[in-house]
C-alpha cells in the first residue's frame, strides 16, 4: 500500500477532496464516530479559538481531562499550531495541579466537569485568570468549553507550525518536571509524526485500528495514539478500563494494536475462561506493553492467549529505549529488547567507564531525533548525563548479542499498576503532620499492583503510635496526595534507621515486607 499523506491535517484535506472525507477516522467512549472531516474542523477550531484566547507559538496551554475527543482535539490543536500541550493526570489533587499548571506557564486550563474541584483549586493556586479556565461540562468559575469554538471558522489556520507535549514527569525530589523539546518552526508535515510505530513494525495500513484503552495523560500512550492517527488509522477510545470492556471493544471494532501495561495483563487473566473465550481477540497484531515489570509467568499466559503479538519496550519520557517482540522473549526470557533504530543504550559503571556486554551498572540512553531539557531546571537537565547520553537510574546489562536486561530500577521508586511513584513527595505530605517526627516510604508486594505504597513513621514525642493515630495520618495524606500516591497502610517504628550524616537506610525498612518474594525489576 502507498504512504498516506503525511499527518493527519494532509490526510484530512485530502480525504475532503477525494469525497471521502466521510472516512470514520475516531470512534469516542460513548460509542460515537467522528469523521476525518469532522475532527480536523474541530481541531481547526480550536487553534483559531486558543489564537483568540492570546496564545502564540511557544505558548503552552494544560488539560485536565478524560479520554474523549477534546483530549485528541487538543493535541492536533497544539502540534499544528506552535504550542506546547501539557496534559495532567487528572487523580492529581489540586496544589499537584497547580504546580503543574505555574510551572508550565500555561496560558489556558481546560478541565472536565469531573475534575472541576482540583482544576478549580489548581488555577487559583496558579493564579491563572477568569479568562483562561474553560470546561467541558458544567464546573464554576470556568468558562464553558463551547466558548473557545464557538463563532471560529473550521478553515486551517494560517502561519501553521509545528507545536508538541511537554509531558511532567517526577524526580526522586517529588516535584515534577516538564520535559522541553525545541520546536522545528517548521508546518507541521515536514514532520513525520506517525514514523515512531515503525518501530515496533506496524504500518499505515488502512485496516489498521488502535485501541486506546489507558489514559492519554500518559507519554507513551498520547504518543502512540497520535501516531496511529497520522499514518491513517482508525482509533477507539476507552473512558475508563475493565477487562471485559477491552475484550469487547477489541471484538467489536477488530482492534489491531495498543499500548497496556502488566497489571491490565494480571487483570484480564483472572477473568473467569468462559468470559475470555466469549470474544475474538484474534484480530490483534501488536499488544505492546512497558511502565513496569511484568511477571515471567504474566507474560507467558498472555503468549499462550493472545499469541506471537505480545511485544515490550523500555523507555523514558525522555526518549529512547528498546524493544522486544514475542520470540526476542521467548528466546532471551527476561529481556526488555535491543535498541529502537532511532535509540542507542550503554551500560557505565559509577565512574563513568562505559561497560561490555554482561556487566551490570547503570542504564543510559540517547537519541538520533534530538534532545530535551527539564523546563525550568538546568541543574536536573545536566544531571544524570554522559555526554548525549542520560539515564533516569535504572540498573541493567546488555548482552553478547546487545539485549538489555534490567536488574534494578532506581531503588526507592515504587511502580503500582504501572505508575511511578516517588516516595520523597509522600514523605513530605507525612511530615506536615504535627504528630510525624520522622518517616519513610516504600513499595511492598501487591498480587494485583506489583506494589502499593506502605509508610512507615517516627512519632513526635508525647504522641501515642497506634491505630487512631495512623488513620489520622492516612487520612492527611488524602488531603494532599493523589489516590496513587497515598500510603494504604502505615506502621509506626521507635527510632527511624539513619546513619549520622542523617541518610536513611531504607532498604532496611523494606526488606522484611519482602522476605520470601523477589521484588519485580
Amino acid at each position: 500500500m502507498s504512504q498516506p499523506p503525511n499527518g493527519f491535517w494532509a490526510q484530512a484535506t485530502r480525504a475532503v477532496l477525494d469525497g471521502a472525507g466521510d472516512r470514520t477516522v475516531l470512534v469516542a467512549p460513548d460509542g460515537e464516530e467522528w469523521s476525518a472531516a469532522r475532527l480536523h474542523a474541530a481541531c481547526n477550531r480550536l487553534v483559531h479559538g486558543l489564537r483568540a484566547a492570546g496564545l502564540q507559538p511557544g505558548d503552552s496551554f494544560a488539560v485536565v481531562l478524560p479520554n474523549g475527543v477534546e483530549f485528541l482535539t487538543a493535541y492536533l490543536a497544539a502540534t499544528q499550531a506552535g504550542f506546547y500541550l501539557v496534559p495532567v493526570n487528572h487523580h492529581l489533587v489540586g496544589p499537584e495541579i497547580g504546580w503543574i499548571v505555574s510551572d508550565s506557564g500555561a496560558r489556558l486550563l481546560i478541565a472536565h466537569e469531573r475534575f472541576a474541584d482540583a482544576a478549580r483549586a489548581a488555577a487559583d493556586e496558579a493564579g491563572l485568570p477568569a479568562e483562561g479556565r474553560y470546561s467541558v461540562g458544567a464546573a464554576a468559575g470556568f468558562r464553558p468549553y463551547g466558548e473557545l469554538l464557538d463563532g471560529q471558522p473550521d478553515t486551517p489556520p494560517e502561519d501553521r507550525t509545528s507545536g508538541w507535549v511537554m509531558n511532567y514527569t517526577s524526580g526522586t525530589t517529588g516535584r515534577p518536571r516538564g520535559i522541553r523539546r525545541p520546536l522545528s518552526g517548521e508546518p507541521p508535515e515536514e514532520t513525520y509524526l506517525g514514523g515512531f510505530l515503525a518501530i515496533f513494525g506496524i504500518q499505515p495500513f488502512d485496516d489498521n485500528v488502535h485501541l486506546v484503552c489507558s489514559p492519554m495523560y500518559h507519554t507513551a500512550v498520547l504518543q502512540f495514539a497520535g501516531a496511529a492517527l497520522h499514518i491513517g488509522h482508525r482509533l477507539v477510545l476507552m473512558d475508563k478500563w475493565t477487562p471485559q470492556e477491552m475484550l469487547r471493544v477489541i471484538d467489536a471494532y477488530r482492534c489491531t494494536h495498543t499500548h497496556m501495561v502488566p497489571t491490565q495483563f494480571h487483570r484480564l487473566l483472572a477473568l473467569p475462561a468462559e468470559v475470555r473465550g466469549a470474544y475474538d481477540v484474534s484480530s490483534m497484531r501488536h499488544a505492546i506493553h512497558g511502565a513496569a515489570p511484568c511477571p515471567d509467568h504474566v507474560k507467558r499466559a498472555m503468549i499462550d492467549w493472545w499469541g506471537r503479538c505480545v511485544e515490550e519496550y523500555y523507555a523514558a519520557s525522555e526518549g529512547g529505549g528498546a524493544f522486544a517482540t514475542a520470540e526476542d522473549w521467548l528466546k532471551k526470557p527476561g529481556t526488555v529488547g535491543k535498541p529502537w533504530p532511532i535509540s542507542e543504550l550503554a551500560v557505565f559503571d559509577d565512574d563513568g567507564r562505559r561497560l561490555p556486554a554482561g556487566e551490570l551498572g547503570t542504564v543510559y540512553m540517547k537519541m538520533s531525533t534530538g534532545g530535551f531539557s527539564y523546563h525550568k531546571d538546568e541543574g536536573k537537565t545536566r544531571k544524570n548525563r554522559i555526554g548525549d547520553f542520560f539515564t533516569v537510574g535504572d540498573l541493567g546489562y546488555l548482552d553478547e548479542d546487545g539485549y538489555l536486561f534490567l536488574r534494578d530500577r532506581k531503588i526507592d521508586m515504587i511502580i503500582s499498576g504501572g505508575v511511578n511513584i516517588y516516595p520523597a513527595e509522600i514523605e513530605s505530605a507525612l511530615l506536615t503532620h504535627p504528630a510525624v517526627a520522622d518517616a519513610a516510604a516504600f513499595g511492598i508486594p501487591h498480587d494485583d499492583w506489583g506494589e502499593q505504597v506502605k509508610a512507615v513513621v517516627e512519632a513526635a514525642p508525647g504522641q501515642r503510635p497506634g491505630p487512631d493515630l495512623a488513620e489520622a495520618i492516612l487520612a492527611h495524606c488524602e488531603e494532599r496526595l493523589a489516590g496513587f500516591k497515598r500510603p494504604r497502610s502505615l506502621d509506626f517504628i521507635e527510632t527511624m534507621p539513619r546513619d549520622p550524616n542523617g541518610k536513611l537506610y531504607k532498604r532496611r525498612l523494606r526488606e522484611p515486607y519482602w522476605e520470601g518474594r523477589e521484588r519485580a525489576v
